[in-house]
């Protein structure tokens, strides 16, 4: 062989050499099944599909390549609904249905009416639970259900009015016979300061009648903005939010807002609501903190809206257990009004028993939450 001869090969063996790096990256057609098998059978598992000799071609592994982590995506989306809506219809023992940590303005808005729209079908027949038949009775019994509950109020506010039916009788009269009277309400001499002191206001200031105005009720003594709503809502039919001691326990579980002074969260939860909603809302929330949502042990395992609530869990979740925490006509027992509405006695209310006397399904053990005072 000569020397030319000789010489060909090795120049074309250089070539090959050199262009070696080349085949591997343009493996589209060749070099790289085996890597684009794995792709392809990756691929082809995920969709259970395309054959290994149609999945070689760069151009169609990779969209599949991006297909995947798509499917993952839209699989995590899917995904998450469906425990939150799991663990929402079906809260397991301990387990808070909370809603998103983060949640937004339009959500909390959204979840807190409808926590209201919930309330409003379980106590249609929700109401001020003090027994009064003008302004004057419902603001003086407003003032004496502070540190005792609505019943004792009831079952006192009878003799007081029938010996005092007017703001002029009561500012006349003799502060030892009213504190005998107002006795069993506790902080009787305080107590007796107030309604005779505000009696003499009604006289002197306002005609003997119960003026229609905040800014005006306020200034009455013992009587602040918490016992103002009350009577606006109740007695004038002006839209208010009650906050005592139920309602400021209640929206703080739900997170309506964090805020504990009762002027703040009164601030707050009335952005959540229309002004039209205000009054009820109180006695939806108030009615649902006495009967279910209790302070020391609340009935999680039979509240209504125990999907909605982010602090479920708190109380007894087993649902008999539950009902035995029940109160009022919830638990089967007397309530708080001697003389109810019509609505609550055909929802079932029983009326409680006057001063004095015992009912024989009153409940053994426990006292009857703390009143709107």
């Amino acid at each position: 062989m000569s020397a030319a001869e000789e010489a060909a090969p090795a120049k074309a063996a250089a070539p090959t050499k050199k262009t070696a790096p080349a085949k591997k990256t343009a493996s589209a057609k060749k070099a790289v099944p085996a890597k684009k098998a794995a792709s392809v059978k990756k691929t082809a598992s995920a969709k259970t599909t395309a054959p290994a000799k149609k999945a070689t071609p760069a151009k169609k592994a990779t969209p599949a390549k991006k297909a995947a982590p798509a499917k993952k995506t839209a699989a995590a989306k899917n995904a998450a609904p469906v425990k939150k809506n799991v663990s929402a219809e079906q809260p397991t023992d301990g387990e808070a249905a909370a809603p998103p940590r983060n949640e937004s303005r339009t959500a909390l808005v959204r979840r807190a009416r409808r926590i209201n729209r919930e309330l409003g079908e379980v106590y249609p027949y929700a109401h001020p639970e003090l027994d009064f038949e003008n302004p004057f009775q419902l603001v003086v019994a407003t003032v004496l259900s502070a540190q005792t509950t609505d019943l004792r109020v009831n079952q006192t506010t009878p003799a007081l009015f029938a010996k005092y039916p007017t703001p002029e009788d009561l500012a006349a009269a003799d502060p030892e016979d009213v504190e005998e009277i107002l006795r069993p309400t506790g902080f009787f001499r305080a107590k007796t300061r107030s309604v005779m002191g505000l009696s003499k206001a009604l006289r002197d200031d306002f005609g003997g009648e119960v003026p229609g105005r905040l800014e005006d009720l306020v200034k009455l003594p013992g009587v602040g903005r918490k016992t103002a709503f009350v009577v606006l809502g109740n007695a004038f039919g002006r839209p208010g939010i009650t906050v005592d001691t139920h309602f400021q326990r209640l929206v703080r579980r739900w997170r309506w807002t964090a805020e504990k002074e009762p002027e703040k969260i009164e601030a707050a939860v009335s952005e959540l609501f229309p002004k039209s909603d205000w009054t009820m809302l109180s006695h939806h929330v108030i009615f649902h903190g006495r009967r279910i949502c209790h302070a020391r042990k609340p009935a999680c395992g039979a509240c209504p809206i125990a999907p909605l609530c982010p602090a479920y869990g708190e109380g007894e979740t087993d649902p008999e257990k539950a009902k035995k925490l029940l109160k009022y006509e919830k638990g089967g027992f007397p309530g708080q009004r001697l003389n109810p509405p019509q609505s609550y006695l055909d929802a079932g209310g029983i009326p409680a028993p006057p001063l004095g006397a015992t009912a024989p399904d009153t409940p053994a053990s426990g006292s009857p939450a703390r009143g709107t005072g």
